[in-house]
């Protein structure tokens, strides 16, 4: 994978109809910010319950984004990554299906995980109460077969998506069959999606557990005999994702969008900065995502603490909900369906007040941090919260999942905030000193001075959390250069 800033966006949202026509606002509009992309799902279908990641048929590019050669076609000009959705899959697909009109006799039986299969006796109320939930309720939906039967089906997320038992012969060629698909069209990387909850065992959280590690292990083997990288995406306590980041090829920084917003809420970057010593350095990192802002990453767990004291973290919460004028307190929790319980789903830009400045210093501040930068669509432009499409929805995420029009991203490319982001995101893919190593240097907590040094190339952030400003300096052969400040 490049070492440059890669796109997340889903194919339809950006402006555009389908493959070809992202494809074509990637070499004209938006020619030279990005080095690859995250191509959110685009399997059929992509408006199921959550928004493609509930496949009907994961095999199948939906037909009105185009098909797989469209697919291939944009893997030849830059790097693409694609979900694997190894957890579930929706109840409207054929296999699924298949098993409620055949029970046992289905071939595909094995493929789905009842909770029997898990707890022969039935779980205890200390099992129940083991199981790490990322939504509230309990991870286990009841269906009914065609021949009057029932069955407990594991559900770890909604009613609709059906969890894979990921152990069997079928999820396991159910899954390999995606690695080959992929494979072929030139995928450079899958992203695991909720691989975490994909191995479940009785007496334990059926979350991260030993089992999960040997199970995202042996997957990323398979993905690497198709040419493929892996990115493990999991939020959890900081400490589980180093120990994760020993063993994959990326993990995401979900730590450093709540860390960067503590250092522009508070002047003071101790926090941040301790992160950044010990953070991974095969990292993605990002500051948003087609989900909400992760809380969980940074927080305590079990007693241990986390890189930022609960009660402080409250208080970034809160101050979120302040600076978006209550807006993300509507998409957020019991506020609206089908939640997280560990995300303030809210716009990143809205989070910061609608600062302009603040939200350069963020970029600023993720693109010199270790780690290849991801920028989402949304905060591409700087942009905020659809209250009209959560409203229509009650999906607390779909605040920060804007359908742009192809005149809403005419206009948006030629804003000032853009520009001055994409002259920030082109220093970031272009200068030399990025494929180099990072420093930190010491400076007071008000003060953050990151510095990248490749052999003669050297490039500089210096911040002033205090009066919110940063330079960027450059220094090679002929000496230093001023190369970007703000304001």
């Amino acid at each position: 994978m490049k070492n440059k800033i890669q796109l997340i966006t889903y194919v339809d949202r950006i402006g555009c109809s389908g493959f070809k026509e992202l494809n074509s606002l990637l070499q004209n509009e938006l020619d030279g910010l990005f080095g690859g992309i995250h191509v959110l799902p685009f399997f059929h279908p992509i408006d199921g319950e959550d928004a493609g990641f509930d496949p009907i048929d994961h095999s199948l590019v939906d037909p009105r984004l185009g098909d797989w050669s469209d697919v291939k076609s944009l893997t030849a000009t830059l790097d693409v990554m694609a979900d694997l959705i190894v957890n579930h899959m929706s109840s409207e697909s054929k296999e699924f299906q298949d098993f409620l009109e055949h029970g046992d006799d289905s071939k595909y039986a094995s493929l789905f995980l009842t909770v029997d299969s898990v707890f022969p006796e039935g779980p205890s109320k200390d099992d129940l109460q083991s199981i790490y939930r990322p939504r509230p309720g309990l991870p286990f939906t009841e269906y009914k077969l065609s021949d009057g039967s029932e069955k407990m089906i594991w559900t770890t997320f909604t009613q609709k998506q059906i969890d894979i038992d990921v152990h069997s012969e079928s999820g396991s060629t159910y899954l390999e069959s995606m690695l080959k698909t992929y494979g072929k069209a030139g995928i450079s990387m899958i992203r695991l999606d909720a691989a975490g909850y994909a191995i479940k065992k009785a007496g334990s959280s059926c979350f991260m557990i030993p089992e999960t590690f040997n199970f995202i292990d042996e997957l990323t083997q398979k993905a690497k005999k198709q040419g493929i990288e892996v990115l493990v995406e999991i939020h959890s306590f900081y400490e589980t994702q180093m120990e994760i980041a020993k063993k994959v090829d990326f993990v995401y920084d979900f730590a450093l969008p709540v860390l960067v917003l503590d250092c522009l809420f508070n002047s003071n970057a101790k926090h941040l900065k301790e992160w950044l010593r010990i953070a991974p350095r095969n990292a993605v990192t990002v500051l948003d995502t087609h989900d909400g802002i992760g809380v969980v990453d940074v927080a305590g767990f079990e007693g241990k603490p986390g890189l930022i004291p609960d009660k402080e973290l409250d208080v970034i919460v809160e101050q979120i909900h302040k600076n978006s004028e209550g807006r993300s307190r509507k998409a957020t929790g019991a506020a609206a369906s089908n939640l997280d319980l560990y995300q303030v789903n809210c716009t990143y830009f809205e989070a910061l007040g609608k600062d302009e400045t603040a939200y350069l210093i963020a970029r600023a501040i993720q693109f010199f941090a270790p780690g290849v930068p991801q920028v989402y669509y949304v905060g591409l432009f700087g942009d905020d919260n659809d209250m009209e499409l959560l409203e229509r929805t009650n999906v607390g995420r779909d605040i920060n999942r804007h359908y742009y029009s192809k005149e809403e991203i005419r206009k948006k490319i030629e804003t000032p905030l853009f520009q001055q982001l994409s002259k920030l995101m082109r220093l970031r893919n272009n200068h030399e000193a990025f494929n180099g190593i990072f420093g930190l240097k010491q400076t007071t907590d008000e003060q953050l001075l990151i510095q990248w040094t490749n052999n003669q190339d050297s490039i500089a952030l210096e911040v002033d959390l205090a009066l919110k400003k940063f330079t960027i300096q450059g220094i090679n052969g002929s000496g230093k250069q001023l190369l970007m400040k703000v304001p």
